[in-house]
């Protein structure tokens, strides 16, 4: 049954036969193979569609804070800025004292009688957390005291100890920066007694943020 007949030799049949059985194999892979590759990439893309993330149209966002003045002196406005890294930070609640730090400057170094001194407050955050402070002008303090520190001549609070509220977020190193005119008058708390022009002569101001004080930073009248 098996053995070729017909007028060629046998081995003719036998080549043919192995051929067509050749034909029929790869043929057969060749369908296996496209079934199994189907079947794979329909799997890949249902895995891909459940692994991809669903978003939110309502997600939170963060909103920097606006800036606003600093503390007054008399009728005189203060300019406000921030300064330090742009980039917005999620804050992580009040800073507390510690992790701030202020410095205070002057205008110039000697003013003459009758002058307004201009004096400038910065407030660095030094901790490695970004943060919120109230820093309204009633928070504020800049005090102008005698050179030794021993006697007190004025202080931004005694006339006007309530400010418009000021929340900055403060990344870390971030600063806030305020400047106050003052009158160059005395005052006393709760703005009692006569102002008088402070007389000539060597003085230091300073300013403080809650329980934080800058460094005393002298300056001249004359």
């Amino acid at each position: 049954m098996l053995e070729p007949n017909g007028p060629l030799p046998p081995e003719i049949y036998w080549r043919r036969r192995l051929l067509a059985i050749g034909v029929l194999v790869v043929a057969l892979a060749l369908v296996i193979w496209a079934a199994f590759a189907l079947l794979k990439g329909g799997g890949s893309s249902d895995n891909k569609a459940a692994a991809k993330p669903s978003t939110s149209a309502n997600g939170p966002t963060n909103k920097p804070a606006g800036s606003s003045t600093g503390a007054p002196e008399s009728s005189n406005p203060a300019g406000s800025s921030v300064s330090g890294s742009a980039a917005p930070v999620a804050a992580q609640g009040q800073c507390p004292d510690q992790s701030l730090a202020v410095k205070v400057t002057v205008g110039q170094p000697t003013y003459k009688a009758g002058d307004q001194p201009v004096f400038g407050i910065v407030v660095t955050n030094i901790s490695s957390a970004a943060c919120q402070r109230d820093m309204g002008s009633g928070l504020q303090q800049v005090a102008v005291q005698s050179l030794d520190g021993t006697r007190r001549l004025w202080s931004s609070t005694d006339c006007f100890p309530d400010g418009t509220p000021d929340v900055r977020t403060l990344n870390p190193g971030q600063q806030a920066a305020f400047t106050v005119t003052w009158s160059g008058a005395t005052s006393q708390p709760n703005c009692a007694g006569e102002r008088v022009p402070v007389t000539p002569g060597p003085y230091t101001v300073v300013a403080q943020l809650g329980s934080v004080r800058s460094a005393p930073e002298p300056f001249n009248i004359t």
